[in-house]
């Protein structure tokens, strides 16, 4: 259905871009320092799901809309911006929690349908995302050959698999970091704050950035 050399240069691209840490790979970073590595591998679950949902977007005609439009990108993105503000300021807020929970004090529940669900709503949100997918993506298609919209599709699953598992890496390797944090108690307080701060940061940086004519 697609030449190989145009997947090849397709996911050459896509890796690039990936591997610069952006939303996604920061909001993963600060769930790995609050709540450890099952909280942000759930994380990028949801993530990836939220991102193919753009791919989906995208294949049916919905993404050009938001590409040319400057009101509907920016309410998408202002909304994502916000979205992680908020999350960020209650992980600041409950960040003296997590010592609490780890010298069994206090259990404190974390819901993984939650987590995946936040996790979701930033991968759909994400503008530099929505911006390459809207933009980079029908690049790729080989439009002579049919069948356009299985292509985007396509494209989309090698995007999305790269992702998970760059992802993954970042979150695993902040849960670790989080794990020598929770050698000592004081520490604790500390990895909840940066978490948060993670986040805030991120938001006020997608609320910032991005197109804006």
């Amino acid at each position: 259905m697609m030449s190989t050399d145009r997947l090849l240069a397709f996911a050459a691209l896509s890796f690039l871009l990936i591997v610069i840490p952006g939303p996604s790979v920061l909001f993963v970073i600060g769930r790995a320092l609050a709540q450890g590595r099952r909280a942000a591998l759930t994380t990028v679950a949801g993530n990836t799901l939220g991102a193919y949902l753009l791919v989906v977007a995208v294949a049916v005609g919905i993404g050009s809309v938001v590409e040319r439009s400057v009101l509907v990108f920016t309410v998408l993105k202002l909304a994502g911006a916000a979205y992680l503000v908020y999350l960020g300021v209650k992980a600041w807020r409950a960040r003296g929690s997590l010592r609490a929970a780890f010298t069994g004090a206090e259990a404190v529940p974390h819901s993984g349908l939650r987590t995946f669900w936040e996790g979701f709503a930033v991968g759909v949100t994400n503008p530099k995302t929505i911006v390459f997918f809207a933009a980079v993506l029908p690049q790729f298609v080989e439009r002579d050959r049919g069948h356009v919209t299985p292509q985007m599709l396509l494209l989309g699953l090698v995007f999305n698999a790269i992702a998970l598992a760059s992802d993954s890496v970042w979150g695993l390797v902040a849960a670790t970091a989080r794990d020598w944090f929770a050698r000592s108690p004081r520490r604790l307080s500390l990895v909840g704050g940066v978490g948060g701060l993670t986040m805030i940061g991120l938001g006020v940086t997608v609320a910032v950035t991005g197109r804006k004519d």
